[in-house]
């Protein structure tokens, strides 16, 4: 039997209590699983990874972490903070809102040491990340002195750091390069063979081609149209084209 990691149950999001971002979200995701939420901009794929990574609370439904319901309320507790914090990592679609240290090391030291990791450690796991992001040569640069694919991996590196039991990428290919997009690619398909439990915000189909995850594709008035496993989902032509996440005609042009 999977292990549940978290749930959402007719959970609704507004901004301003006006802008309806969410409407009666149902999903689930079990440990080790890898899940695509896809859909166009503007269908709440964002608001639901915030949600998740409990950044933002839902105005209605419960949102339930191993089980435990999680509100603004539970987070009060600084037991249950540090304890989910340490087990959810969160890769931001633009790397430039998520660095802001001095330098690359002093970006991979900043987690381990707000969740109170000793310094040894921290410095340790910092080592070995960069060792397996291949970006140990970047150690001492200033962050603003990166390329956008290199200020992508130290963004994944600071989450990494942290060994986080859950990860989450919002838009993980949106403005890299072919080459940086195989080997961000290649990483989230590493990871999840090494049993990390992955949900990844896309519009691009290829990814979840290439991925092959279970997928949750959003519909533009902010509810879940339908999921399913990536094969099920790529071949019906009728709801990519409705959700708009095809150009129906050239996407049969393409596949004969």
């Amino acid at each position: 039997m999977m292990e549940e990691i978290f749930s959402l149950k007719d959970v609704s999001y507004s901004y301003y209590g006006i802008i309806p971002a969410l409407q009666k979200i149902n999903l689930s995701v079990d440990k080790g699983e890898m899940v695509a939420i896809t859909g166009v901009n503007g269908s709440g794929k964002s608001t639901l990874l915030n949600i998740i990574n409990a950044l933002i609370y839902p105005d209605s439904g419960e949102f339930r972490y191993k089980g435990k319901v999680l509100s603004e309320a539970s987070f009060r507790s600084k037991e249950v903070s540090l304890s989910f914090r340490r087990s959810m990592g969160y890769v931001f679609q633009n790397p430039d809102i998520q660095l802001f240290c001095p330098t690359v090391l002093d970006e991979l030291l900043f987690g381990p040491r707000q969740l109170n990791f000793p310094h040894e450690e921290a410095l340790q796991r910092a080592e070995d990340t960069m060792a397996f992001l291949g970006i140990t040569h970047l150690k001492d640069r200033s962050v603003i002195m990166l390329s956008g694919g290199e200020k992508k991996k130290v963004a994944i590196s600071s989450v990494l750091t942290m060994n986080p039991e859950v990860l989450l990428f919002d838009e993980p290919l949106a403005g890299l390069d072919p080459k940086t997009q195989e080997f961000i690619t290649d990483l989230i398909g590493e990871l999840s063979r090494a049993g990390k439990t992955i949900v990844f915000t896309t519009h691009q189909i290829d990814l979840i081609e290439c991925l092959q995850p279970r997928v949750a594709v959003l519909s533009e008035d902010h509810t879940v149209q339908k999921t399913g496993m990536a094969a099920e989902i790529l071949n019906d032509t009728e709801l990519l084209s409705s959700s708009g996440l095809i150009n129906k005609h050239i996407y049969r042009s393409i596949s004969r």
